[in-house]
């Protein structure tokens, strides 16, 4: 990496390295256990010139999502949070017959369903072929297995497909070529239609030292001046933003052409809240990587001290953040027997790097381990609902972010 993916501009500066992993989705069959991992460096860094933090290695798209097992649709809590969304701008922006909603990385057509339901025309662009047919056939969500840029945004605007809104949920993290995407979405967008972007937000990452999100999949960590600063190149606007708690804290923007739109109440207020904690210096991302430390030696310590009295302790969700967590504090079989995951497409697999067993979520009824390492620990209270059973029994969960605990 010689230059920001963003702004472009040269010297971005270090804030914390998890050393070579192993891709977070790149779950193993068995029968592969023996063989070479490909390991890639795993550096977060951030620029000094316009405040976007990231990770120094992009690895080939085409790797990373062609072949995909995450699918939105098994998540009640993400399920819920989209047919909220979508209720909401139905109303708001007036949506019927004539209109068309375009979600971009739709996954399984999780969102896009609710349109349909609603008589809102869509069109969902997927690359991960396998997730785009279950779009198609389980949901009758109309979906593109391609990629999303500049390119595609300007050829389905020459067919007559612009847009009344475009929705973006945790994919801005993940594109390699980023003012491309985005030059995609003021393409695609109508002159008075809204894109709306969900995406982590960075402030939250840092208060809440959630490196675990950290993997190469997700190349960017937004803040809102970040965000701003790029919108802002490709001639839109940020005119409104929202707190969400998904995802351990996210944010919500409502983007649309400048020609029509400026910054809100809202947006000003957040931009001034970040210049006041720091974003634009060194000293929060050296807190945060501090904090890391203590929690990878804090985690290790309480799985292994159970280990030693003889305990058996499990892990709850076979997320990509419980790759990076597993393979950050160095914590194998020998610690977890198995890791639970209600996704069939997982099960049966083992943990990238580290080789843990992925099992259905009936096996910690089945073994009663004494405690459970929740790797998914921003869907903790969903998890807990779904296995009251194993908590009624005595079972309890370690959770690692933002200190580690047991509850």
């Amino acid at each position: 990496m010689t230059a920001c993916h963003g702004c472009g501009q040269p010297g971005v500066l270090p804030i914390l390295s998890l050393g070579s992993m192993p891709l977070a989705n790149a779950y193993l069959r068995p029968e592969d256990a023996a063989r070479p991992e490909p390991r890639y460096p795993l550096d977060l860094v951030r620029c000094p010139a316009c405040a976007l933090v990231q990770i120094t290695e992009v690895v080939p798209p085409e790797i990373l999502f062609r072949d995909y097992l995450y699918l939105s649709s098994y998540s009640t809590t993400m399920l819920a949070h989209a047919e909220a969304l979508v209720r909401r701008l139905v109303v708001e922006r007036k949506l019927d017959g004539q209109s068309l909603a375009v979600e971009v990385a739709s996954n399984d057509g999780y969102l896009l369903q609710h349109y349909v339901r609603a008589g809102v025309p869509v069109l969902g662009i997927e690359p991960a072929r396998n997730v785009a047919e279950i779009a198609v056939r389980e949901r009758g969500v109309r979906t593109l297995p391609e990629f999303f840029g500049a390119e595609l945004g300007r050829e389905l605007r020459r067919r007559g497909e612009a847009a009344d809104v475009i929705h973006a949920n945790n994919v801005l993290a993940h594109v390699a070529d980023l003012n491309g995407f985005v030059e995609g979405f003021r393409a695609l967008l109508k002159d008075d239609g809204v894109l709306v972007s969900e995406s982590p937000y960075l402030d939250r990452f840092l208060e809440k030292v959630e490196f675990d999100t950290i993997y190469h999949e997700h190349l960017y960590y937004y803040s809102l001046t970040a965000l701003s600063r790029l919108f802002r190149r490709h001639g839109l606007v940020i005119e409104d933003c929202e707190h969400l708690p998904i995802h351990g804290g996210s944010l919500r923007i409502f983007v649309r052409h400048a020609a029509v739109a400026s910054e809100g109440p809202r947006v000003r207020a957040l931009l001034d809240e970040e210049a006041g904690w720091g974003v634009d210096t060194a000293a929060p991302y050296a807190r945060f990587a501090g904090k890391v430390e203590g929690i990878k030696a804090d985690l290790v310590r309480v799985v292994r001290d159970l280990r030693a009295r003889g305990e058996r302790v499990a892990a709850y969700g076979a997320a990509a953040k419980g790759t990076v967590l597993l393979n950050a504090a160095g914590l194998g079989p020998e610690d977890l027997a198995f890791v639970c995951d209600k996704n069939p497409l997982k099960q049966g697999r083992l943990m990238p790097g580290v080789h843990i067993p992925i099992a259905p979520p009936s096996r910690l009824l089945e073994e009663q381990p004494g405690h459970c390492l929740m790797l998914v620990w921003n869907v903790a209270d969903e998890v807990k609902r779904e296995q009251a059973e194993y908590v009624r029994r005595g079972g309890r969960f370690i959770l690692p972010i933002p200190n580690v605990r047991i509850e």
